[in-house]
């Protein structure tokens, strides 16, 4: 059974939020084309996981076999958050922007989600390049939203962007090659003028139709 992981991560309640305006297209039309699938729901913007500590380090790089009860409880919750990525073969991701980067909860779920022998391995006999995915074979939408517009590569602000770099910088943790990521984003928020609406449009036509090609390939 195909499994979609739909992750919102805004700030805004569900009435204001733009990104779960397109997440949940998205969900309903996958849903509508594979009827079948699966859903795991997690809204870590209106639920916000904590942030890690010292206490969560000392605990994720301590040896399963040698872990006291207290890191096995620490490290609870990012073991059901990664169960959630492990079952999922596509994560839909609402990230607005926020201040060019991403949200602060998105940035916390990153950080429980990235975990040695969970979702990457560390071997110094790679040389340079120790770190190693874990996962694999999974597909990323990233249903974005943008006070400003030009984000994209080339465009005006394309140098302001740290949000879609990030997370395609993160993607390996979740099972996803960059080829693998795709992005609509919603512009020209805080102008509120007709761009704006063309632009909420288009996101939303664009959201409609990767819903239904996922629906179809997956």
């Amino acid at each position: 059974m195909t499994t979609l992981l739909r992750i919102d991560a805004s700030a805004q309640q569900q009435d204001r939020s733009l990104t779960r305006m397109l997440t949940s297209l998205f969900t309903t039309e996958f849903m509508r084309a594979k009827p079948d699938a699966g859903v795991i729901a997690r809204d870590i913007g209106q639920d916000p996981v904590p942030a890690i500590d010292h206490r969560f380090i000392h605990a994720a790089f301590t040896p399963h076999e040698a872990r006291e009860d207290w890191m096995t409880d620490r490290l609870a919750l990012s073991d059901a958050l990664i169960d959630e990525v492990e079952a999922a073969d596509i994560i839909v991701l609402g990230a607005p922007m926020y201040n060019y980067g991403m949200p602060t909860a998105l940035k916390g779920w990153i950080d429980h989600i990235a975990r040695i022998d969970r979702t990457f391995s560390f071997d110094l006999a790679r040389g340079d390049f120790p770190i190693a995915p874990i996962l694999k074979g999974k597909h990323l939408v990233v249903l974005s939203s943008r006070g400003e517009f030009g984000f994209e590569p080339g465009g005006v602000r394309a140098h302001l962007n740290a949000l879609d770099p990030a997370i395609a910088a993160c993607a390996h943790y979740f099972g996803v090659d960059r080829a693998n990521i795709e992005t609509v984003a919603i512009e020209y928020q805080e102008f509120k003028d007709a761009r704006h609406d063309r632009s909420v449009m288009a996101a939303r036509d664009a959201t409609r139709a990767l819903a239904q090609r996922f629906g179809q390939l997956c």
